[in-house]
């Protein structure tokens, strides 16, 4: 099927949002089990002592979890402060936090202690710039010098009304959440679940189907047991193997039966052009090797043209390392989800 379809369901009995473009499944959020902390979730917390050979601070956090954080310069041991989880913690260590906190809507991001206004460089209208320039200000009137505010891409072919009191609604509640700042460790705001994610996060679909039944009709669980298969083929009988383990993601590349001279460098560029999307869809982050199919040392330039061209769309921090004496490539990516197999565990 052409075009792109949003796809709001249920599955296992989780809430679970997929975003399929011409029939691929390019994005996949479904609620984990019992994640109390997820990415996102604002809370408020109790500063430990510093710890200086790492660099920061542990910090008690609801349900008697502990959160590690790095900004940690005036802040006094046992004094309260907001924090916001910025990652996915590994197993058995602590939670990452920032005190840079995102109040984050479909068209508006207000950013406390980062004053200013900022307007998404994907809209380059001047007059629709201009536009959206005065319903900030206006909807900002009397706000705290303090906050900052952010417009989203979406607000290009938005009603302005909507954006106003879009960003009315996040800076109210970024208000509400700064002052409440007295108490024990609190979750005060919950990482957004993953219908109210796809609104945020995703553009505007040809197709939003948000009725029972909408993943059996856009084949979304067939794609989801794809994903459950370290294994994937690539053209022309290459293939692609993701690994996680619990030091790394190996990524091991593989021409198949092509003899070809240009096999190697075929079978990667397809791997690394796909590599984002199943990164994403697996959930996987953090340090990510790739061992690539053999190919001439002279195609490295491609081939690291081709990694900057993949990742820069895919929205995550990520980090291209480079190669390493074994002619490996190592890159490292941003934990912002669980695992899949971990959250249909």
């Amino acid at each position: 099927m052409k075009g792109s379809v949003i796809a709001l369901d249920h599955y296992k009995g989780r809430e679970a949002a997929a975003r399929m473009v011409d029939g691929q499944l390019e994005d996949l959020i479904i609620a984990p089990k019992d994640m109390a902390l997820a990415p996102e979730a604002i809370c408020r917390a109790k500063m430990g002592r510093p710890v200086k050979g790492l660099g920061g601070a542990f910090v008690d956090l609801p349900g008697g979890q502990s959160g590690f954080l790095r900004q940690t310069k005036g802040i006094r041991p046992g004094a309260p402060l907001l924090v916001q989880v910025s990652g996915l913690a590994e197993p058995g260590k602590a939670v990452p936090l920032t005190t840079r906190l995102l109040f984050k809507s479909r068209y508006a991001i207000v950013t406390p202690d980062a004053p200013g206004l900022n307007i998404s460089r994907q809209i380059s209208d001047e007059t629709r710039r201009s536009e959206l320039a005065a319903r900030a200000s206006s909807a900002m009137e009397g706000a705290d010098p303090a906050l900052g505010l952010i417009l989203r891409s979406a607000c290009e072919g938005a009603d302005d009304d909507v954006i106003q009191d879009d960003i009315a609604q996040m800076r109210g509640l970024a208000e509400t959440i700064l002052a409440d700042l007295a108490g024990a460790p609190e979750i005060l705001l919950d990482a957004p679940a993953p219908h109210l994610a796809a609104w945020r996060d995703w553009p505007s679909p040809d197709i939003l189907d948000e009725g029972k039944g909408s993943f059996a009709r856009h084949n979304v669980a067939e794609a989801i047991d794809t994903l459950l298969s370290a294994e994937l083929p690539l053209p022309q009988g290459a293939s692609m193997v993701i690994e996680p383990t619990r030091a790394l993601v190996a990524v091991d590349i593989n021409t198949g039966p092509d003899t070809s001279p240009a096999a190697g460098l075929k079978a990667n560029i397809a791997a690394i052009r796909d590599l984002p999307r199943q990164l994403r869809l697996r959930g996987l982050g953090g340090l990510v090797v790739l061992d690539l199919a053999p190919s001439s040392k002279k195609d490295r330039q491609i081939l690291e043209q081709t990694l900057r061209g993949a990742f820069r769309t895919d929205g995550r921090d990520t980090v291209l390392a480079g190669w390493t004496p074994l002619g490996n490539f190592e890159l490292t990516r941003k934990r912002d989800r669980m695992p899949l197999r971990q959250v249909l565990a």
